[in-house]
């Protein structure tokens, strides 16, 4: 039986190798090439010999190393171009600019990238090439509001959002209706250049209208929609009365919606993902093989409420211990997506780490078991750990240690608990963002003599 300590070992390798798989710069190279005056991405070529200028713009957490690998094959050509990513985020490039800003609540300096994103991209002309390199936060790093509505403003409907348990399209669907860049419209500032979008995706399914709200996306959301989501969380009452106004008058006609599919500024937009939540999930599981692990990927959807999805992933993972199904230990399940968690108390954590605090109280006495939960991006909620890892012992251990499982459950405080028992998964900033990935690990079951 391999014993917690070899688990967690084997689980931190996997993740790591989980993070390799998705870099952002590897990824751009391995989409992105230029031979002398010809730029290829997937069956597209673009004749860099007619262009005027290439202008380089874009925002997320992984924006550093993609304008790195941008700026090695194109620095020549490029003749301008900023990217906004998350503070502590970011990285050297040659030519294009850099701008820190936070996240996941917008700030000042996200307010500037945004401003200098829109003035660049409305300088293209015809016979420029516009290359946005999009990927996950890029929503809360381009926080240009709407006039009438302040960057405050914006900030509070955020935060209500995040606390209400609103899932990411939902939230991205309310500020794509307050925003002048999201859903389309940094594309629509763009016309009529050709617009080239690579995309890191951080969102289930890789949907191009929900990655970073897409800017440069068909925005198939609509205002009454983002009513909508607000009326159901019971929050519309309680945003600012600005965005409320703005929100009721676009529903009502007298605000222009955001450009839709059909719109003819998309013909010369064209998109490719270049890294998603299923190569890392694949990656995981090539690792965990090489490590004498049977292994199972589950899916790269998981979503919904962090607890109630870990209680479902953990009796999984008790199946596997007592049955040997769907899987013979040793093995690795693997999955990955991104959950939600509706903030009821007053602590500190992240999904990943509430997940991992639910799975401990459900496994509590297993043996030889181990739930691992991790964001790619290397942070979980407002903590600076990237999530937590959890077995059948660990309930035990926090109670020696004056600690409750439950009570800290409750509190949605998982972020203090695994700080005592020093179970916290801390990776420092990853510059990558393709949602989390889940490690359900076994060790071997043991043979009973009949």
């Amino acid at each position: 039986m391999r014993n917690p300590d070899t688990l967690r070992e084997d689980a931190t390798a996997i993740f790591r190798a989980a993070l390799k798989a998705v870099d952002p710069a590897a990824a751009i190279r391995r989409h992105l090439r230029r031979k002398r005056d010809r730029l290829q991405v997937g069956n597209r070529s673009y004749d860099l010999a007619r262009l005027r200028r290439v202008l380089v713009v874009g925002a997320g957490k992984a924006g550093a190393p993609m304008a790195a690998a941008v700026d090695e094959i194109l620095g020549d050509r490029i003749a301008a171009g900023i990217v906004t990513v998350k503070a502590g985020h970011g990285g050297p490039t040659r030519v294009v600019r850099i701008q820190e800003a936070a996240h996941p609540v917008p700030d000042a300096a996200g307010l500037a990238g945004a401003e200098a994103i829109l003035d660049l991209a409305r300088g293209a002309a015809a016979d420029d090439l516009v290359v946005a390199l999009i990927s996950g936060g890029g929503s809360a790093l381009l926080p240009l509001p709407v006039p009438g509505i302040t960057l405050e403003e914006k900030q509070q409907v955020t935060k209500q959002l995040l606390s209400c348990g609103a899932t990411i399209q939902e939230i991205n669907a309310v500020r794509k209706h307050i925003s002048a860049v999201k859903g389309g419209q940094l594309a629509r500032a763009a016309a009529p250049a050709q617009v080239l979008t690579l995309v890191l995706s951080d969102i289930i399914g890789d949907p191009l209208d929900a990655i970073a709200s897409g800017p440069t996306a068909p925005d198939q959301t609509t205002f009454a929609q983002a009513l909508a989501i607000l009326g159901r969380y019971g929050i519309r009452a309680a945003v600012p009365p600005a965005v409320r106004a703005h929100l009721e008058a676009g529903a009502a006609g007298r605000v222009p919606e955001t450009p839709k599919p059909g719109d003819p500024l998309f013909r010369q937009v064209h998109h490719r993902i270049v890294a998603n939540n299923s190569q890392a999930l694949e990656a995981a599981a090539a690792a965990a093989a090489t490590r004498g692990y049977r292994t199972l990927i589950l899916a790269s959807g998981i979503h919904g409420e962090a607890r109630e999805v870990a209680k479902v992933l953990a009796a999984l993972l008790l199946e596997v211990r007592a049955t040997g199904r769907p899987v013979e230990p040793p093995c690795c399940l693997v999955a990955g997506g991104e959950t939600t968690v509706t903030v009821r108390g007053r602590g500190t954590g992240g999904r990943n780490q509430e997940m991992a605090l639910a799975a401990a109280v459900e496994l509590h006495g297993a043996e030889g078991v181990l739930f691992f939960s991790a964001g790619t991006d290397g942070t979980d909620g407002p903590t600076d750990a990237a999530g937590a890892a959890s077995d059948g012992q660990t309930v035990a251990r926090a109670r020696a240690a004056g600690l409750e499982a439950a009570r800290h459950l409750a509190e949605n405080d998982a972020y203090p608990f695994f700080g005592a028992l020093g179970d916290l998964v801390v990776t420092g900033p990853t510059r990558t963002n393709v949602m989390d990935v889940h490690l359900l690990l076994a060790g071997p079951r043991e043979t009973r003599p009949a």
